[in-house]
């Protein structure tokens, strides 16, 4: 994130970057976004995405910190807010001293994005309710709350002014799985499935690089010997390939076709990974001709 223009309270900012598990077939992010407008006409809203599976903080938070590092300066304004309405704090959360601010639900889906980008320099919880709307009822804080708090902030109402100061380490962690090594196989996760059906792993690029250029690669039981490759072209038609992802990380593919099909995944789901060198070597015994028997 890229440090804005200006500084200390007076800060603006033109850019609300907005990441939901509201879908489009309803009108709850139109309504968010005419909110904003409302309040801050000058702002931009850009959509990171609103096809969060329903109530998925992880996949939410998971989200928010591959997206962080690339994401304008600005409010980040984040609803994936299962506990809406009870006792989960809503909060804003300033990182790089004032580079942006995250705002939404304190129930661990801002704490990956903010880890990424190297931690928080201060939080606040949105108690000042004259930054609020009026609200029939509780259940949309996106509109309500969240919303409005991100549009006041653009526009240069201070930090101070929207909460109350509360500790950095009071924060809800997210829940970022992590990988176990074990002998010569390596108990991995599925983060995350695109769209293509790719399967990004919980795997650092080093960690299997002692594995070699063939792995096996065991989902719900079922194994499938996987090639180390450069991109997806170079992967054989129905095979699988283990490529470095346009994040960092490992990554199961199928050139044009869908890993998440080939091992029947789901995010969320174990994956292990080990050498696959010896199953592709393994030795032909040649048995002798057996004499032919005359007719």
């Amino acid at each position: 994130m890229i440090p804005p223009r200006g500084t200390g309270a007076a800060l603006r900012y033109d850019t609300v970057s907005f990441l939901s598990d509201y879908g489009l077939g309803d009108e709850f992010v139109g309504v968010v976004k005419s909110v904003i407008r409302s309040l801050a006409p000058e702002v931009v809203v850009v959509d990171i995405t609103h096809d969060i599976a329903p109530h998925d903080v992880r996949a939410g938070g998971l989200a928010l910190a591959r997206s962080a590092q690339y994401l304008v300066p600005g409010v980040v304004l984040a609803v994936v807010d299962p506990g809406v309405g009870g006792k989960r704090r809503a909060v804003a959360v300033e990182v790089g001293g004032g580079t942006s601010v995250l705002v939404g639900p304190d129930n661990g889906l801002l704490a990956p994005a903010v880890a990424m980008v190297g931690g928080a320099t201060r939080v606040v919880e949105l108690t000042a309710e004259k930054y609020h709307l009026r609200s029939p009822g509780p259940t949309f804080a996106g509109r309500d709350v969240f919303a409005p708090v991100a549009a006041h902030l653009c526009s240069g109402v201070g930090l101070e002014d929207v909460g109350t100061p509360i500790p950095m380490h009071s924060l809800t962690p997210g829940v970022v799985p992590v990988s176990r090594t074990g002998g010569d196989r390596i108990d991995a996760e599925v983060l995350w499935i695109d769209r293509f059906g790719n399967l990004q792993l919980n795997l650092d690029p080093s960690d299997i690089d002692p594995m070699g250029d063939v792995l096996r690669i065991t989902a719900g039981g079922v194994g499938r010997n996987a090639r180390r490759v450069n991109c997806f072209s170079d992967v054989s038609t129905g095979d699988l390939g283990i490529l470095v992802d346009s994040y960092g990380l490992a990554a199961v593919a199928v050139n044009r076709g869908s890993a998440a099909m080939e091992l029947n995944c789901k995010e969320g789901d174990s994956i292990i990974v080990e050498s696959g060198e010896s199953a592709l070597a393994t030795p032909v015994q040649l048995q002798p001709r057996p004499p032919e028997v005359p007719a």
